[in-house]
């Protein structure tokens, strides 16, 4: 958060949302009424009268005392407010290897991911998961010891050409370290940055060569030659047929941020089968209840969803207590390298630790832990 938006945020808690609270006598555990009070406050359809980071700092904070009052971890207070009477932990998404927006290479396509899905833990999916991490000597093997710098969220800045590159260099990667049977891969391409005039452009970091472009074929390639098992973003958020047209021809999971943050979306979406699955962004939706909702909806409707980090984090760790509570099976939230990842993973080890032989874990039953 910049400080300046850090500075409205804080003075509108402070000068107009607490007053508010107060007035109308609401308590600090009474989650739903402090959410909808602040929605009704701010009138707009996004928030954009108070801005999500007001909005979140007051609804994350009334969850967690909620918790203290109640004398349960939080992890547990969250599985109560969504009705699970169970928590479930989940496998790490670790996105490793940076491209798009976030690196000045080549690369058109954002994340490639290592996902360790074949692991009987969690403390074993994070042993396994930093190992394969630790790919440093693949990475100077193909190009020069400065390759192996890191950037956004700990992920590998290398000089890559290749979508395909990246992926060979991923699956090398997984074979050294000994995993390929436990680890498989995902992608975060974010289309939506180089969709220009009705065509996916991977080429678009270097305008004076536009003569590759992204098809559903493409990504069939991928999944038929490297062991992708989650594709991100791979289209346009509004480019609805090929949407329809993906999923209905794959059986891998395929993500979209456009359900995020509309709840109307994910019905249209549901009774169209244009998409399967949520991410969830609390920073992005903006309220704990909200949050709850859009995943309870989505697990209603047979859809497998992901709590997500999002740039810029802290580390807080309220989403790593929140996804086991939601028992959503998975998380996505950074390589194990930097703070604010770090401690989300080790928060779900402490919870891991806290629930002992009770634990659960998603494993390879990721995209429909509750049916297992």
């Amino acid at each position: 958060m910049r400080k300046g938006s850090q500075r409205l945020a804080t003075w509108l808690i402070n000068n107009t949302i607490t007053p508010a609270l107060v007035s109308k006598k609401l308590n600090d555990v009474e989650q739903e009424k402090v959410d909808q009070l602040m929605i009704k406050m701010d009138g707009t359809e996004n928030k954009s009268k108070f801005g999500a980071n007001a909005f979140l700092g007051v609804s994350l904070a009334v969850c967690k005392t909620s918790a203290m009052e109640k004398g349960v971890p939080l992890y547990r207070h969250t599985a109560d407010l969504a009705g699970n009477s169970e928590v479930i932990l989940l496998f790490p998404g670790f996105s490793v290897i940076n491209g798009g927006s976030h690196d000045v290479n080549k690369l058109a396509m954002q994340e490639f991911m290592i996902l360790p899905v074949g692991t009987s833990c969690f403390r074993e999916a994070m042993h396994i998961g930093a190992e394969v991490y630790n790919m440093q000597n693949v990475i100077k093997e193909k190009y020069r010891k400065d390759a192996t710098n890191v950037g956004d969220e700990g992920r590998f800045t290398s000089n890559i050409l290749e979508n395909k590159e990246a992926l060979g260099l991923l699956r090398t990667a997984i074979a050294k370290a000994g995993y390929t049977d436990q680890v498989v891969m995902g992608m975060d391409v974010v289309a939506s940055e180089f969709y220009r005039a009705c065509k996916y452009d991977l080429d678009y970091k270097s305008p004076y060569d536009s003569s590759q472009y992204i098809t559903p074929d493409l990504y069939k390639s991928f999944i038929k030659d490297y062991p992708v098992v989650s594709i991100e973003d791979p289209f346009d958020q509004d480019n609805w047929e090929y949407w329809q047209k993906f999923i209905a021809s794959t059986g891998i999971q395929v993500v979209d941020d456009l359900t995020v943050t509309k709840p109307k979306w994910i019905a249209k979406a549901a009774s169209e089968k244009s998409y399967k699955f949520l991410l969830l962004k609390v920073k992005q939706i903006g309220s704990v209840t909200q949050s709850l909702q859009v995943c309870k909806l989505a697990q209603s409707n047979g859809w497998g969803v992901m709590v997500s980090h999002r740039s810029g984090e802290t580390e807080d760790t309220f989403i790593a207590n929140l996804v086991v509570g939601l028992c959503t099976g998975q998380i996505k939230t950074g390589a194990p390298c930097t703070s604010e990842c770090l401690d989300k993973y080790n928060q779900i080890l402490r919870v891991k630790e806290e629930l002992g032989s009770k634990a659960r874990f998603a494993s390879r039953s990721f995209r429909s832990p509750l049916t297992k």
